[in-house]
């Protein structure tokens, strides 16, 4: 594969979006295919279709134990953020502590780049997660969801 393949789709595509976007433990990808990242995001969604997969099967297993649902709520996202690394997570605590930490562009910037977190970013992530769990659970509590539990 040449590094300017600018063929549109690839067998690659979807593992290379596995290995990028996730953690989940993959099979190591020959490096020429990396050149093709540009290509390969259509293949993005698909992976957020993995993701969201294999959460729902751990939050529908804990529901078939009879966890609540508050706590299948908390597994389910929980697998969210551990299966993508909290990249989104990362982002979003950057963002909040660039955007209120420092009152002039440089200054913001200088705090984005920095590896550690502010007051803003860890409040941003409470309130984040909280509210993700706080959706999931009301959509469990309200048996949005089919019960597959009669087929077990």
């Amino acid at each position: 594969m040449q590094k300017n393949d600018t063929n549109p789709v690839s067998a690659w595509d979807i593992p290379l979006a596995l290995v990028l976007l996730t953690r989940l433990p993959l099979p190591r990808l020959p490096e020429k295919i990396f050149a093709r990242q540009a290509q390969a995001v259509w293949a993005f969604p698909v992976v957020g279709l993995v993701i969201g997969a294999l959460a729902c099967i751990i939050g529908w297993l804990a529901l078939t134990l009879s966890v609540p649902p508050f706590v299948c709520a908390v597994l389910l996202v929980a697998t969210q953020t551990m299966t993508t690394g909290a990249m989104h997570e990362d982002g979003l605590a950057d963002t909040f502590d660039g955007l209120w930490g420092g009152f002039t562009p440089e200054r913001r910037l200088e705090i984005m780049k920095d590896s550690h977190i502010g007051t803003y970013g860890v409040l941003s992530l409470i309130g984040s997660q909280l509210m993700r769990v706080a959706a999931v659970a009301a959509l469990l509590s309200a048996d949005a969801f089919p019960d597959f539990r009669p087929f077990c």
